[in-house]
């Protein structure tokens, strides 16, 4: 009896010791002595991008106030960086797993020196360079002198044309073409005229590809009809039958014109 006694004593003490441990390090371990895991992160991430949203979870953390290291690594993340959303951290006695949904970009804006990212939310990022994923580049908005804030949305109307097509395309590319995604021959996306702000009768979007090819898209998504122009869905499947004939945006013609409406020309998806 008095060895089974023991024995419960030491489990008891050992369960004991190791709450108080992991109470201890939530309590009074620096944020920078403690293992850090980013959990599902995207193949895309680069270690540059990483290493910003580890130095943004650690910031200033401190434990003067004896606050919940994940508590506080989770306010650092949520005030100091926009490329997690929905985040959650979780301590054990020797590390911490930090899990969210990382936000991708899928624009570029560039203003002179000023550059940043948006994502198919139009939520502003900080520029990081990120080589894996193909990102467009989004011209013709009017100029600006400061970057939005960066983690905010972007409420702009030919902002939000231009991401809308990008967002049909890369979900384009994830059904029909993920070996080999369209997007990667995309170089930017021309809004200059949206809306026909400049002359009505031009094209309203332009791609371009990166041999410069024009892509004429013409009017922003939903208003095709409008403009007596081939539906958007005739768009994607022109684009994307020519792209399956041909293997290349480039090199072949000097534009590609999508907004003719298949009635009066006939375009690659006949053989689609």
């Amino acid at each position: 009896m008095l060895k089974a006694l023991a024995v419960v004593c030491v489990i008891s003490g050992i369960v004991i010791g190791l709450m108080f441990l992991e109470k201890y390090v939530k309590a009074t371990v620096p944020v920078a002595e403690v293992d850090l895991e980013l959990a599902g992160v995207p193949l895309w991430a680069s270690e540059e991008l990483k290493e910003k949203v580890r130095t943004a979870a650690i910031g200033k953390a401190g434990n003067d106030s004896g606050e919940d290291i994940a508590l506080s690594v989770r306010r650092n993340l949520e005030q100091r960086t926009a490329w997690l959303d929905d985040v959650k951290v979780r301590s054990t006695y020797d590390r911490l797993r930090v899990e969210g949904r990382w936000r991708k970009p899928i624009g570029l804006v560039k203003f002179g020196r000023l550059k940043f990212y948006v994502d198919t939310e139009r939520v502003v990022l900080d520029y990081v360079p990120l080589p894996e994923l193909p990102i467009v580049e989004i011209k013709g908005l009017p100029p600006i002198t400061k970057s939005p804030p960066t983690g905010e949305v972007w409420q702009r109307d030919d902002l939000a044309a231009a991401v809308t097509i990008l967002d049909r395309l890369d979900h384009m590319d994830k059904t029909l073409t993920p070996d080999k995604p369209l997007l990667n021959e995309i170089d930017r996306i021309d809004v200059s005229n949206f809306n026909g702000r400049h002359n009505d009768r031009d094209a309203h979007i332009i791609l371009y590809s990166k041999d410069n090819t024009q892509i004429i898209w013409g009017a922003e998504l939903g208003k095709w009809q409008q403009h007596l122009e081939s539906t958007d869905e005739e768009k994607l499947a022109s684009l994307y039958g020519y792209y399956k004939d041909y293997g290349t945006l480039s090199g072949i013609v000097r534009y590609i014109n999508l907004n003719v409406p298949r009635d009066k020309i006939p375009l690659p998806i006949d053989k689609y």
